[in-house]
């Protein structure tokens, strides 16, 4: 039989990091943002948002000085990607504020779900961790209180409608 002596000294440590990094590894990534379709879920994480491909685009915003940088996903590249190409889409943000945008507006050089502003994750008290954020500066018709309305932060849930 063969033995190996390991040092307590050595060993309390080791057992605590093969505890921590067990622990990590169980805990799922939380999910930020929910979508139901028809009879369809859908769920993902912040990673998962990181997935796709990312654009920027940088805007002035009512809400803010200066011009604004922000990353994230096409909102039209989104929702092709879950199939949804038609309806209406119910958003709604973690303090459950809900507004209607229409499928119709998630077009290529249109609003995104953005999860970074100017380089840095956008914090839970910064109206994050996810924001629609359209192209204001792009079109006249992104400036209206309708536009403004649809710009919800702290998106958690989106259920569609045909």
């Amino acid at each position: 039989m063969f033995k190996i002596c390991i040092p307590s000294a050595i060993l309390v440590p080791l057992i605590a990091l093969l505890a921590s990094i067990s622990m990590a590894q169980a805990e799922p990534d939380p999910v930020v943002l929910s979508i139901s379709h028809s009879d369809k879920a859908y769920h993902f994480t912040l990673d998962d948002m990181r997935a796709f491909k990312s654009v920027t685009v940088s805007t002035e915003t009512i809400w803010s000085h200066g011009t604004q940088q922000f990353e994230g996903v096409l909102l039209k590249d989104f929702l092709d990607s879950i199939d949804i190409s038609d309806g209406q889409m119910r958003a709604v943000a973690i303090n459950d504020y809900a507004v209607d945008i229409p499928v119709s507006d998630a077009v290529k050089g249109g609003p995104i779900i953005a999860y970074l502003q100017n380089g840095a994750p956008i914090s839970r008290r910064n109206k994050g961790p996810l924001r629609i954020v359209y192209p204001y500066d792009s079109k006249k018709s992104y400036q209206t209180e309708t536009v403004y309305a649809r710009s919800i932060w702290q998106i958690n849930r989106l259920a569609v409608t045909n």
